[in-house]
């Protein structure tokens, strides 16, 4: 007997699960569906991104919907508008034996006009994203003051994504004697409050423990130098062969960078983002569902959603600013009772961070060491090896046999065999052969060697306002450069210490050659200070060096006299006293905003 027939489902139903060859429900199904069905009750469940959420709520909502009925009884609220196909899609399949349900889509992006005539022909079930929905409610193109079912599922996410305040009022114009059912991976305080505000003494059914990661998902961290992040990517890559992957960057601008870097490279990548059209996003997702793209970079506002099946690895390039993402990012792999490997790079300055995620997941970390390129070989013929043992032969080659056979019969089978192999081996043993160890025992915040690195003097401090992070931001944006490019910031009280890849060195001089920052001129050099004794991301140590003629803020403007800092005043040193903190901090990003737009 299947085990859905256990939960109480109607045959129409169950014969839809037959169809869809789910023999088994899973956790979260089991102790979710019996109870949504045999009670009008509100319900807070618990569970990974991946364990059969949109049945656990699907499966009760389709047998009490009345299906005669053609006004809109049941919401869905979701965070993106893949999720909400998704899970249209699916209340589609699960309802194909009731041919009375209408489950219709509702998500920017889309002909809001199309939308609203199909919720006007009778949608029983509505499936949206929240701003879409907000917006049909302002232009009463839909009426949910009469349904008696709403679901928000993936609520962290939404929560996460900026949406209480739409979520909140789409809930105003519901009825309160609704049943409300909230589906979430994750149970942080925001999630508590819509529970707190909009639930009455909701039932609440957990898989795993609150805010756990996946069991059957491994982590690893890998310690690498913060310069060698890509290279460290790359190899992961070549290590992993058949790696199906997410790889997630924290800005739109480094997603880019990394996935274009990665094509030039020849793998099969492309990025998801923000700035990407709807049509340029549902391409990309049709490329990496049918497997064409093997490695996704997104950024994880753009990755909200994303329900593909069999990704083998997640992949953190940079880890995320708010350590909860993280159960996010990993349920991407080992969905569906399957395994999968979340890997992070990281760099010494953020290692403090992998402790935190691992009293969050409630699991450990594994720290492993960068595969050298040896290594990459060897796993690259095995890999060959394989792929030649279980190909299947196409009879179509037998005509060419012959032919073929004549040109190779001098050669013995071993002979054959190295020819064969070496081809592939040869292209990356001489990409390899002399590839540093990436994982360097120095690795953190700054190079195992500073051959390839320029130190630079820059005549901007703390009384200007600058910290070790903010005067890397403004170096970031200014010079164009990306997160990991500007290093081994060291901020003193008039004047401050940074490296670059010494690749970079002709492109800083240049910019700052005239550069002027609010009317005065910024003077960058570069230096022979080491910077030996610096935290990994800046801080207040560094070596030291007489800079008795560079210990002001800025040179003298052309009419001889000093320049007065905005929003204060100036003493007769040319030093200035006030409110400095709030105008500096604009200024900076006038300053940043106009470079960028003559860019």
């Amino acid at each position: 007997m299947n085990k859905f027939e256990q939960l109480g489902l109607n045959p129409s139903i169950l014969k839809a699960v037959e169809d869809m060859g789910f023999e088994s429900p899973s956790e979260v199904q089991e102790k979710a569906i019996p109870i949504l069905l045999q009670d009008d009750t509100d319900m807070v469940a618990l569970a990974q991104t991946g364990t059969g959420k949109t049945a656990a709520f699907g499966f009760p909502l389709i047998q009490k919907i009345n299906a005669d009925a053609r006004h809109t009884q049941a919401l869905i609220l979701s965070p993106t508008r893949e999720l909400c196909l998704q899970i249209t899609n699916e209340i589609k399949n699960y309802s194909k034996y009731e041919k009375s349900i209408n489950p219709v889509a509702i998500y920017g992006g889309a002909s809001i006009t199309d939308q609203a005539r199909q919720i006007e022909r009778g949608a029983q079930i509505i499936v949206a994203t929240p701003g879409r929905m907000q917006d049909m409610i302002n232009r009463k193109l839909v009426d949910i003051s009469r349904i008696e079912y709403c679901v928000l599922d993936e609520a962290d996410e939404m929560l996460n994504m900026g949406f209480f305040e739409d979520i909140t009022a789409i809930l105003s114009h519901t009825p309160k004697e609704k049943n409300t059912w909230l589906f979430s991976a994750t149970m942080p305080k925001e999630v508590a409050t819509i529970a707190k505000k909009f639930m009455r003494s909701p039932v609440e059914i957990t898989v795993g423990t609150k805010n756990m990661g996946a069991t059957n998902v491994s982590h690893e961290y890998y310690l690498i130098n913060s310069r060698d992040r890509y290279a460290a990517l790359k190899r992961l890559a070549d290590a992993n062969p058949d790696i199906f992957s997410v790889i997630f960057c924290r800005t739109k601008r480094d997603t880019q960078k990394v996935a274009e870097r990665l094509i030039e490279d020849g793998y099969s990548a492309a990025a998801l983002h923000g700035d990407l059209s709807q049509n340029q996003r549902d391409l990309v997702m049709k490329s990496f569902r049918s497997r064409q793209i093997q490695m996704l970079v997104a950024t994880d506002v753009a990755a909200r959603g994303i329900d593909v099946d069999d990704i083998t690895h997640v992949i953190n390039y940079q880890l995320p600013d708010e350590i909860e993402t993280y159960t996010h990012r990993s349920g991407r792999t080992g969905r569906a009772g399957k395994s999968g490997v979340s890997m992070v790079i990281i760099s010494k300055s953020e290692l403090r961070k992998i402790k935190s995620i691992e009293r969050i997941i409630g699991q450990s970390f594994e720290q492993k060491d960068i595969p050298d390129g040896m290594e990459i070989c060897r796993v690259q013929l095995f890999h060959l090896a394989n792929d030649i043992k279980d190909t299947k032969i196409n009879p179509e080659i037998e005509p060419y046999l012959p032919s073929i056979t004549e040109v190779l019969q001098d050669f013995s089978k071993e002979e054959l065999i190295k020819k064969v192999f070496s081809v592939e081996f040869t292209r990356f043993f001489n990409y390899y052969k002399n590839a540093p160890d990436l994982s360097s025992k120095n690795a953190g915040g700054v190079a195992s060697s500073d051959t390839n690195s320029t130190r630079y003097f820059i005549n901007v401090g703390s009384k200007d306002d600058f910290d070790w992070m903010s005067l890397k931001d403004f170096l970031k944006a200014t010079l164009d450069l990306g997160r990991d490019d500007v290093y081994k910031v060291d901020v003193k009280e008039s004047f401050s210490f940074f490296n670059t890849d010494a690749a970079h060195t002709d492109k800083v001089l240049e910019t700052f050659s005239e550069f002027k920052h609010d009317g005065r001129h910024v003077n960058v050099e570069v230096t022979k200070d080491s910077g030996k004794g610096n935290r990994g991301g800046g801080g207040s140590g560094g070596g030291k060096r007489n800079f008795s003629d560079k210990k002001r803020s800025f040179k003298s403007n052309s009419d001889g006299g000093s320049r007065r800092r905005s929003g204060g005043d100036s003493d007769s040193k040319g030093r200035s006293r006030g409110k400095k903190t709030g105008s500096r901090n604009k200024n900076i990003e006038s300053s940043i905003k106009r470079r960028r737009s003559k860019n």
